[in-house]
């Protein structure tokens, strides 16, 4: 493409041209070395000739340069009718460039390089002016005849050293052809023909030169003298006889930019008027051009001069206005000649770009007022010219700009530009959006950046219309270029997207006239941009598929990359979505490197720009790429925006974007194209769980040491198995962070898929990605409804032992490739990590402290990702996921049958029936070990009452007692034993009633223990088993209730009236109780609450006593009191001392109410003497007339201290009896005893003998203390206070005697009261005794 330099005016352009078979690498690499000569020396340049071709040539002292270009393409044949209008746009000589081997030949590549010549350039133009042809040879047996005569073909050997100062004096002397051929040229144009046919129209064309005829008479036709200058030509050699000019064919654009040919004939004038009435200005115009390019300024400014004087008075605009523009060319290369020390200029410029700067606007603005006749339509050419000059002066206000200032390097810059003519050496491609760079070069070089941008947006307006496809996308392409240099990156953006439309128009229009991608049902495009490419806009029937003639997809990349740009710069990111090659995407996928995704950016991600223009630029994108066709690209730009753009998108919009990209895939895929796109729409995973094993098939973990016999059978049900602690926080967290699963047995996850679109969202597949042992897992085909979340349930199996990572899961979408999402567990460090990422992308969103692109929000992330704190490796922590550990297979047990009739059990309160449960083996591996444990209704509420506390010490045993001495459940762990495979185990179960419960189940737990050990590495330490629950309804009828438990005295009977019980428990039995002081009566109410009668019998079983039963029936509804004597005891004083125990060795049981020792102990004591009573005592029911039976419990009773007193035998037995003695006899003689009493005399003396017997098992000290009512009628003998009786040991007796005399009459009562004591221990009530006696008179 034409870079359009300031100084292409000045240029020799000499086109190099590819002949033969040479490789485009080949070629470039040689015109590469021919382009390093961008000038030639004039003095360099050989000047020999002495004809008319010696005019332009230039002294051989010269200090000048020729300047030169070297296009690679031809302008297109619609600019002929420039050819004298503007010579420099045109090659004006062809340089071949061949590559020789040896199979060549030097006459073909001579014929091939003519035969290009014609095809290229149009048989009636006058260029090229010279021509040659550059044979490289490419190796040194070459087997050239280089004694053939061909003109113009130079052979260049492999062996030459210095090729390039072979190259230089060969260009010199193609450029000595090129001005000596000037000559030629102006001396035709000077004759009245040449001068005619300059003037003949707007834009004349002159033909070749060899088609001009002579004059036909030998007549001398002249113009009028020209004015008379140093260079003047020669006017008076023969002119040229007049012809009829010839069709010339001219180049129109319509509205569609198609080229046609349109034979337009010249506008003729009359014979008579030839050289009379055309003016000279053209000529003069045209003599400064080719001093121009023949590089000699100051000639070119003279006549320059010349013809703008003749232009003021005529209305030749455009030739005008080119004149002015070769003028400030000229000023421009005299500054440059003076800015190198070349030669000075008489000139004083006052301000260095301000005339060059005035006479490029007058230019502009002639071009702009230049008329048009109806016979020439040459809008193009005419908009050409003055975009041209716009373009011109824009070149000039930046080439001062950019280079600081007026001086050489701006001078460089505008002759010779270089490869990148829009980015000066003083602004680099990192520092191109720097605002302040862009800034200070404004305040150096005084021309602000508005300034030039105001005058190229000349350039943009309808004029473009009329340009050819060609000079319209040079100038777009020159437009954006400079608009990107000056930092505005939306003037760009707009301007390269009128570049792609015209790029597109172009393909488009190429396939048209391919005549096969079109359908005839779609309407011809028409006009530029994408308005008309929008597949929205196109037929039902059409889906915008264009057909490619070759696989070449070259030029696609490019325009997907400008495209890209456009869109970057309007703040849409079309690469959201990567493209990726689906076989790296394999690969990748069975890599097992994590991949990381993090949503930050998904969550707060911030849009940017006009959301309207957004949303239509998107729309174009597509459907550029729907027509070049490049499917991947069709789908990445429309599923970048849904991702980017969705809340600016319509549901139309939405619904569009996702239809094309699902078929833009379907045909990609149906293609083989490699290339797909990723994953779009953010993480679609919210959660990763495991799906909870059935019960049957859950592992449960458990020490080996559970396979040691236990030292105690309390159930753990209270005991909590190994820890003993009502609640332990590390086990209760260790148990919640572990989950297993069985090798070879199926395992799901529930998977929460989120869709916030407006359509429903298809996964082609989604799979498990996961790390550790091997898992075998299936990928699931899934549709997500619109905006919901849904669930889906992955599964697999694992086929190893060890533990199984969960890292995330692989999404694929339809046609796409697939996609890793990993899911951290969000332990605490993820939740720091992400809180930091999201507070660093909260504190960019919203501010503007950047510029340009930095301030895109994917820029903004980028950065914000780098503003991160580096880690070192040691203090980086890994994210933690999903664990699974993976134990070895287990054995599955299931219930054949049972003895239970609908799994419910109906029993009386007591009553114990048996359950016959049969289990069958069903996998392949033995069962070794197999445990029952039990849970009914009544164990929770009881341990909850437990672990708050609030019972009483009683409250606390019965209800431990209840749950170990009476479970409902229970069986005998002799039947257990090994079950092979496919055998089957029958066991029993006791069940028992018990108020209360309503439903209870079996567990049993089993395992296959003893493997088979495959390595020498130490047994483990853990084991795991399943368990098999079996539930069963029980319904506990409560028909007998005790209640009214007293233990009351013996009572006391004359020995001759006294009746005993017999063994068989009724009245009127022979069997004496002896000493009825040691017996008391246990005495019970029982209560029938049932429709039935049932016989409740009390048992007795103490030591000493034979064993006694007493039976009762009790009728429905009535009530029954039983009775039997029960000889007291006594407890010893070590198990007195114990405290109350905790049946189920809970530690740190604290007791919520603080007693005082003496409460303690009375506490104690009720408690061990009811545990005693309740070993002697025990009752049972039967059903009257039936065979069903139980034990009647009494755990609810409770001892009081009166009843304690009773029962409890006290330390020492007290009898006391009367005795007197006579005077002279030392014997005792009785008083008279009868009926328990004693019957003394008045006024005599009798003696009060006491026995005290030591009934304790160890030895105590005793004192008697004594009680008489009425005392006052009684005299006694010494103190009644601690009459000592000394130490007794157990079963001792000894007698203590007191002289007592009754003063009176009637009924007296004596009272004994024994104290036992020990060293730092006493005993206040050790024993007592009472003593009546009915004192008569003497007479009586």
């Amino acid at each position: 493409m034409d870079t359009h330099a300031f100084a292409s005016l000045a240029h020799v352009r000499i086109l190099l041209m590819p002949v033969g078979v040479i490789s485009q690498s080949k070629f470039e690499n040689y015109a590469s070395e021919i382009r390093t000569f961008e000038s030639i020396r004039l003095g360099d340049i050989p000047a020999d000739q002495k004809d008319e071709r010696a005019r332009f040539m230039p002294n051989p002292l010269s200090t000048g340069h020729l300047q030169l270009s070297f296009p690679t393409h031809p302008p297109p044949r619609s600019h002929l009718p420039l050819s004298l209008l503007r010579p420099s746009h045109f090659p004006l000589a062809v340089i071949g460039v061949a590559a020789c081997t040896q199979t060549d030949s030097l006459s073909s590549i001579y014929a091939q390089f003519n035969a290009s010549l014609l095809d290229i350039f149009p048989s009636e133009g006058i260029y090229p002016l010279a021509k040659n042809c550059f044979v490289f040879e490419e190796s040194d047996d070459t087997n050239l005849n280089l004694s053939d005569n061909l003109p113009g073909l130079v052979v260049l050997p492999n062996m030459m050293g210095n090729k390039k100062l072979y190259i230089g004096t060969l260009l010199a002397d193609l450029c000595s052809q090129i001005i000596g051929e000037f000559g030629v040229v102006i001396q035709a144009l000077e004759s009245p023909m040449g001068n005619e046919y300059l003037n003949s129209s707007s834009m004349p064309v002159i033909p070749p030169l060899s088609e001009i005829p002579s004059p036909l008479n030998g007549m001398k036709d002249s113009l009028p003298p020209l004015p008379s200058h140093h260079s003047q030509t020669d006017m008076n050699k023969s002119g040229f006889a007049l012809s009829a000019a010839p069709n010339i064919k001219r180049t129109s654009s319509g509205p569609g930019f198609r080229s046609s040919n349109l034979n337009t004939p010249l506008a003729r004038k009359r014979l008579s008027s030839i050289g009379v009435t055309s003016s000279h200005a053209r000529l003069f115009k045209v003599l400064g051009d080719l001093f121009l390019l023949s590089g000699r300024p100051d000639d070119a400014m003279v006549w320059y001069s010349e013809a703008l004087l003749l232009f003021k008075t005529s209305q030749d605009f455009a030739w005008h206005g080119a004149a002015l523009e070769g003028a400030a060319t000229v000023l421009i290369i005299e500054a440059w000649s003076a800015g190198h020390g070349l030669q000075h200029s008489a000139t004083s410029m006052r301000e260095p770009w301000t005339d060059v700067s005035e006479k490029l606007t007058q230019a502009t603005a002639l071009y702009y007022r230049s008329p048009t006749t109806d016979g020439e339509p040459n809008y193009s050419l005419l908009a050409y010219l003055y975009s041209s000059c716009v373009l011109r002066h824009s070149s000039l206000l930046f080439a001062v700009w950019s280079a600081k200032g007026w001086g050489p390097l701006a001078f460089t810059t505008m002759l010779q530009p270089g490869p990148t003519p829009y980015l000066p050496p003083t602004l680099s491609r990192d520092e191109g959006n720097d605002w302040a760079v862009l800034e200070r070069l404004s305040s150096i070089s005084g021309i602000s950046r508005s300034s030039i941008a105001s005058v190229l947006a000349q350039l943009h307006g309808p004029w473009l219309l009329h340009l050819g496809p060609r000079e319209r996308v040079a100038i777009l392409e020159a437009m954006s270029s400079l608009y990107s240099c000056l930092g505005y990156r939306r003037k760009e953006a707009y301007i390269l997207r009128e570049v792609l439309g015209c790029i597109l128009d172009l393909i488009v229009c190429g396939r048209e006239e391919d005549g096969l991608s079109r359908m005839s049902s779609v309407p011809g495009t028409a006009g530029l941009g994408f308005q008309n490419l929008n597949s929205s806009n196109l037929g039902g029937n059409y889906s915008g598929v264009g057909v490619r003639l070759s696989d070449s997809t070259d030029g696609n990349e490019s325009i997907l990359n400008l495209l890209k740009y456009v869109c970057k710069v309007l703040g849409i990111n079309l690469d959201a979505v990567r493209l990726v090659d689906v076989n790296q995407d394999q690969l990748l996928h069975n890599s097992p490197a994590p991949v990381f995704y993090d949503d930050s950016e998904e969550d707060n991600y911030e849009l940017y720009g006009w959301p309207e223009l957004q949303v239509g630029v998107v729309r174009e994108a597509v459907a550029v790429a729907e027509a070049l066709p490049d499917f991947p690209a069709v789908a990445q730009f429309a599923l970048s925006a849904l991702k980017t753009l969705k809340p600016a998108l319509s549901t139309g919009d939405q619904h569009h974007l996702y239809s094309t990209s699902s078929r833009a895939l379907a045909i990609a895929r149906r293609r083989g194209d490699a290339k797909s796109v990723e994953y779009w729409s953010g993480r679609p995973i919210i959660s990763i769980t495991v799906a909870p094993l059935p019960l049957v098939r859950l592992p449960i973990e458990k020490p080996i040491s559970a396979l040691k016999p236990r030292m105690s059978d309390i159930t753990p049900i209270l005991t909590g198995a190994t820890d003993p602690f009502l609640y332990n926080p590390r086990k209760t967290a260790a148990a919640q962070g572990k989950i297993l699963a069985v090798q070879n047995e199926i395992l799901e996850f529930v998977v929460l898929l989120k869709n916030p679109y407006i359509f429903d969202l298809e996964l082609e597949s989604i799979s498990l990605s996961t790390s550790g042992v091997s898992f075998d897992t299936k990928s699931l085909r899934v549709f997500i409804p619109a905006n919901s979340i849904h669930e889906v349930v992955l599964s697999g199996k694992p086929l190893e032992i060890g533990t199984l990572i969960i890292r995330g899961c692989f999404v694929q979408a339809p046609g796409g490739a697939s996609r890793e999402f990993t899911l951290p567990l969000s332990t605490n460090e993820e939740q720091e990590r992400r809180a930091k990422s999201r507070s660093i992308l909260a504190c960019e969103i919203g501010r503007f402290k950047y510029s340009g692109f930095e301030f895109l929000p994917w820029e903004k992330y980028s950065r914000g990702k780098l503003k991160q704190p580096v880690q070192s490796k040691s203090t980086i922590i890994p994210p933690r996921f999903l664990e699974c550990k993976v134990v070895p297979e287990q054995p599955l047990l299931r219930i054949r049958r049972t003895s239970v009739t609908h799994g419910a059990v109906m029993l009386y309160d007591g009553e114990m029936s048996t359950l016959r449960i049969t289990l069958e083996n069903v996998s392949a591996l033995p069962i070794d070990f197999l445990r029952l444990a039990f849970d009914d209704s009544t164990i929770a509420p009881a341990q909850q009452a437990l672990a708050e506390g609030d019972l009483s010490v009683f409250d606390t045993y019965e209800t431990e007692h209840g749950l170990i001495h009476r479970p409902v459940f229970s069986w005998n762990k002799d039947e257990a034993r090994q079950i092979l495979p496919g055998q089957k185990l029958t066991l029993s179960v006791t069940c028992v009633g018990k108020v209360g419960c309503t439903n209870g189940t079996i567990h049993f737990s089993y395992s296959h223990v003893h493997r088979h050990q495959l390595t020498l590495d130490a047994p483990p330490q853990l084991f795991h088993t399943r368990q098999l629950s079996y539930p069963v309804v029980v319904t506990v009828y409560h028909m007998l209730e005790c209640y009214g438990m007293n233990i009351l005295p013996f009572p006391s009977h004359p020995s001759d009236d006294t009746k005993a019980f017999d063994a068989s428990g009724k009245d009127g039995g022979d069997l004496h109780l002896g000493d009825e002081t040691n017996w008391c009566l246990f005495s019970i109410e029982v209560r029938n609450t049932y429709g039935l009668p049932f016989e409740v019998s009390f048992d007795r079983a103490q030591e000493g006593t034979l064993p006694l039963t007493i039976t009762r029936t009790v009728p429905p509804g009535s009530m029954s009191r039983i009775v039997i004597p029960l000889k007291k005891f006594i407890l010893s004083e070590e198990q007195l001392s114990q405290p109350i125990p905790t049946l189920s060795d809970r530690q740190f049981v604290v007791q919520k109410s603080k007693l005082s020792d003496s409460e303690a102990n009375i506490q104690r004591e009720l408690f061990w003497y009811r545990e005693e009573l309740f070993k002697h005592v025990r009752s049972r029911w039967r059903e009257s007339g039936g065979i069903r039976s139980g034990n009647l419990s009494l755990r609810q009773q409770r001892m009081t201290s009166p009843m304690l007193d009773t029962i409890r035998m006290t330390k020492s037995r007290i009898d006391m009896s009367l005795v007197s003695y006579s005077n002279s006899s030392t014997e005792d003689t009785p008083i008279t005893y009868r009926s328990g009493k004693y019957y003394p005399r008045t006024d005599e003396f009798v003696y009060l003998r006491i026995k005290v017997t030591n009934l304790s098992p160890s030895s105590w000290i005793f004192t008697v203390d004594l009680a008489m009512e009425p005392l006052e009628h009684v005299v006694h003998e010494g103190v009644l206070i601690d009459l000592t009786v000394g130490e007794l040991k157990s079963g001792q007796s000894r007698e203590v005697e007191i002289a007592l005399c009754f003063l009176a009459c009637g009924r007296f009562e004596i009272f004994a009261e024994a104290k036992a004591f020990q060293p730092l221990r006493l005993d206040r009530k050790a024993g007592v005794g009472k003593l009546v006696a009915i004192v008569q008179g003497i007479n009586t």
